[in-house]
């Protein structure tokens, strides 16, 4: 008799899915994540623009979109979560020219999503990057026709401050609408030097910041964290931590990490991953292998104990 596996807290990101990793790639992390219980697939309208020939987005979606076609029965199983804003205007007009989060923007953008992705509706729609050249109260106006219509069933909001979210929260209630209840940004366990960004991240909000968390717990949101696993670079020799995670805090965190990651006779990234779903944060994966993908939802089943939740959180 076949078992349905327990669901996992680990979210399948399909960032360099129809680019760098190829359809066959990307359809065996697909069939291999639903295969051992995971539930959310991320992607965005933009993915991945500076890898794709053209120039442009989409390639991610349309691979999902042709692997939900190729797996009847499997979009029951799943739920899809994309974002839009980010998109260029045209090749190589990002940063300066990119779709925003206009009424029309949002509408259009959305629009082409489900289109790619062969589905009628999505489970979570996220507002990519924060557009402040339109008021946030437009954008929240044509995400409340989306749910409205049950094309989204969530909103969400990657890359935006806590009080832009609030705001956008605030008009969503006040029009009686489905609020934004879920932020995606980067998180890891180390911490970068004040005033820096992690390689790759672009967006001044775009790391997760104490204000920001505290925001989410006490009013319910979701956190879900992007590159987790700094690419690599806690397990594989071959890749250094980036250079804004040098200071003295850092070494105190590392010994703290490998302590308990020795305790538990585990790498250093599961560890990782188990304290981030301990304090209730989403961790998101882009792995390219079929290994890498079950070496991380082996670690967000680690339990932690109190004891070392503590050690972790406050090293001495």
């Amino acid at each position: 008799m076949t078992t349905t596996p327990p669901t996992t807290p680990l979210v399948l990101g399909a960032m360099m899915f129809g680019t760098t990793i190829d359809e066959e790639t990307s359809f065996a992390l697909l069939d291999r994540f639903v295969e051992r219980g995971g539930v959310w697939i991320d992607t965005a309208d933009c993915y991945s623009f500076w890898a794709s020939e053209s120039g442009q987005g989409g390639d991610s979606e349309r691979v999902i979109g042709r692997w939900l076609a190729a797996r009847p029965g499997v979009r029951d199983r799943v739920r899809i979560s994309t974002k839009l804003g980010a998109e260029p205007l045209w090749a190589g007009s990002w940063p300066e020219h990119r779709a925003g989060l206009s009424r029309r923007a949002v509408l259009d953008a959305f629009a082409g999503s489900l289109d790619r992705l062969g589905v009628d509706s999505v489970d979570l729609l996220w507002l990519h990057q924060e557009d402040r050249t339109v008021p946030i109260e437009e954008t929240v106006d044509a995400l409340a026709e989306l749910t409205g219509r049950g094309l989204a069933r969530r909103v969400g909001a990657s890359n935006h401050p806590a009080w832009r979210v609030e705001r956008a929260r605030a008009h969503a209630r006040s029009i009686g609408a489905l609020p934004i209840d879920a932020m995606q940004l980067n998180s890891t366990y180390l911490r970068v030097r004040p005033g820096t960004r992690p390689p790759g991240v672009v967006h001044p909000f775009g790391v997760l910041s104490d204000e920001q968390l505290d925001y989410a717990r006490v009013n319910g949101l979701e956190v879900w964290a992007y590159t987790p696993l700094l690419s690599g670079a806690y397990d594989n020799p071959a890749k250094e931590i980036p250079e804004v995670y040098d200071h003295p805090g850092t070494a105190r965190r590392l010994e703290a990490l490998d302590a308990v990651a020795s305790e538990l006779g585990a790498p250093r990234g599961q560890v990782v991953l188990a304290w981030q779903v301990a304090r209730g944060i989403r961790p998101m994966l882009g792995g390219s292998r079929v290994d890498q993908l079950d070496v991380a939802l082996d670690g967000v089943r680690l339990a932690l104990s109190p004891a070392q939740l503590e050690r972790l959180s406050s090293p001495a």
